[in-house]
Parts: structure tokens; C-alpha cells; sequence
């Protein structure tokens, strides 16, 4: 290949682009899931459903995105309630889904739930609350949409499965009296399981990767970051100065679903500012 032919790259100038698409985003009606699905819309999606448990959340969420000014025209947030930690209320979101697309280019499993207590009171409840909704939920959930997945599926256009892990499923997470030994370890359990649905699914034209975010400001991390002395605190702890930003996850969701990470599979991408590499706070 002659140096000429190395530098022509094919429609570069589209390569981040999820024009036409349609993607599902679990546990996308706040935080990083709602953040996710901003920038689907406005990177070029012509559907993104959104589906968490409660439905005023959805519809606000869905209400929210579909106001924003930029996103291409006729493109439009659907809203699909769901329980995804449920059997039966997963079969149903994906039969809702199926009434108004005949496939899914981009699944964000991103539903997730956490648990903060001491080790000698930990309750049985919740452990297998958390690790039923951040790992066979999220198994599942991928299983059922797999025929929506690889519907269009091609190896030169390939479906994209994107889950939320976490730092803490890499690093030692939170001990102490808001230990949250569960949390951790179905983050480290969806990493594990992103590696081995690449190779489960690659050949089905479906390519599988994990995220790890560090500290996102949000609800459900409210109360870790205080614990942790703080905002300000943990800005001055990062490598970057900074918690994440709702662009950082967005920016990362698009990349993995355009054609820039067609040869992406199996990965686990931190986004913490390089916290992780610095040690724990």
C-alpha cells in the first residue's frame, strides 16, 4: 500500500456519527444513562428508547431529550417503563420496543443500583438486589434484545453492546461503614462478562465493551462522594483537577457505538480522570 493510499480514509469526516441509528438505554431516565442518551440523540440517532422503573421518570427524561433544539430532524426519545431486573417485565420491554423498530444498532446497559453498609450488618436483601439488577439483569437484558441486535447486524456494520461497569470493579471499592462489597463485585462480575460476550457475540456481528466510570456527580453517588470529604476534595485529589462531566460519558457512548470503535471489543475503558492509576483516596 503506497503512502497515498495509507492517508485516504474512507468517509473520515462521518466516522463519530450514529446517523439513522437506534439504541436502548437502560436506567436512562438520570445520570450517566440520561447523560448517554443526550448525546446519542445528538450525534445523530434517529430512536433512542429510554426505560428505568419508574414511568414520571421516563417520561421526564423522554420529555427533557426530545425538547433538546439540535438533534437531527424527526429523531425522537421513546419512553419504554421497565423493570429490568424482572423476566417478565424484560420480555415485555423488548416486545414494546419491537412495535416500532425492526432492529437495535446500540444497547447501553447501564441500570444499576448500589448498597452502603458495614460489613457485620450487611443485610442478604440487599446484596442480591444489587447483584440481580448489575449482573443477571444486565445478562439478560442483553440476551433478550440479541435478536434486535443482530437483526441489521453486518461485519463491516456491526451492533454495539455498551455496559456500565465502574472503577470500583477493578480497584478495592468502598469499605467500612458504607461498605458496598456487593456493588463492587458485580462491577468487577460485568467486566468479567463484557469479555466473554465479545467473544460469545462478536461473530454474530455484535461488538461488547465496558465502560468504568470513576466519581460522576449524581444521585446515587451523592452520598460516596461525601463521604470521601467531598467534591472539592476529590477535584484536588484527580490527576485532571475534575469529577466527570455529562459530555465525558456521552463523548465515550458515542465513540463506542460509531464506526470509530469497529475494531473495539472486549474492552474496559476508565473514565475517572486517571484516578485509578493515582491510588485510592
Amino acid at each position: 500500500m503506497s503512502v497515498d493510499e495509507q492517508v485516504k480514509l474512507s468517509n473520515f469526516s462521518s466516522i463519530f456519527s450514529l446517523e439513522g441509528k437506534v439504541a436502548v438505554v437502560t436506567g436512562g431516565s438520570r445520570g450517566l444513562g440520561l447523560h448517554a442518551a443526550s448525546g446519542l440523540l445528538q450525534a445523530g440517532c434517529s430512536k433512542v428508547y429510554i426505560t428505568s422503573r419508574k414511568q414520571a421518570a421516563c417520561d421526564e427524561a423522554v420529555a427533557a431529550l426530545n425538547a433538546i433544539p439540535n438533534k437531527r430532524p424527526g429523531a425522537q426519545a421513546i419512553s419504554v417503563p421497565a423493570d429490568s431486573s424482572d423476566m417478565e417485565e424484560l420480555d415485555r420491554l423488548v416486545a414494546e420496543v419491537a412495535k416500532t423498530t425492526d432492529r437495535v444498532d446500540i444497547l447501553f446497559a447501564n441500570a444499576g443500583a448500589t448498597w452502603g453498609e458495614k460489613f457485620d450488618t450487611h443485610p442478604e436483601k440487599m446484596f442480591s438486589k444489587v447483584m440481580d439488577l448489575n449482573v443477571k439483569s444486565v445478562f439478560y437484558t442483553i440476551q433478550k434484545f440479541t435478536p434486535l441486535l443482530t437483526a441489521k447486524a453486518t461485519i463491516t456494520d456491526p451492533s454495539r453492546v455498551i455496559i456500565t461497569a465502574s472503577v470500583a470493579g477493578i480497584e478495592i471499592g468502598t469499605v467500612g461503614e458504607n461498605a458496598a462489597p456487593s456493588y463492587s463485585a458485580s462491577k468487577a462480575a460485568v467486566i468479567h462478562l463484557a469479555k466473554n460476550l465479545a467473544v460469545e457475540l462478536g461473530p454474530r456481528h455484535i461488538l461488547t465493551n465496558a465502560i468504568a466510570p470513576g466519581f460522576y456527580p449524581s444521585k446515587m453517588a451523592t452520598g460516596l462522594i461525601e463521604s470521601k470529604g467531598g467534591m472539592k476534595q476529590l477535584e484536588e485529589y484527580s490527576p485532571n483537577g475534575r469529577l466527570g462531566k455529562p459530555e465525558d460519558i456521552a463523548g465515550l457512548v458515542v465513540f463506542l457505538g460509531s464506526r470509530a470503535s469497529s475494531h473495539v471489543n472486549g474492552a474496559v475503558i476508565t473514565t475517572d480522570g486517571g484516578a485509578l492509576i493515582k491510588g485510592r483516596i
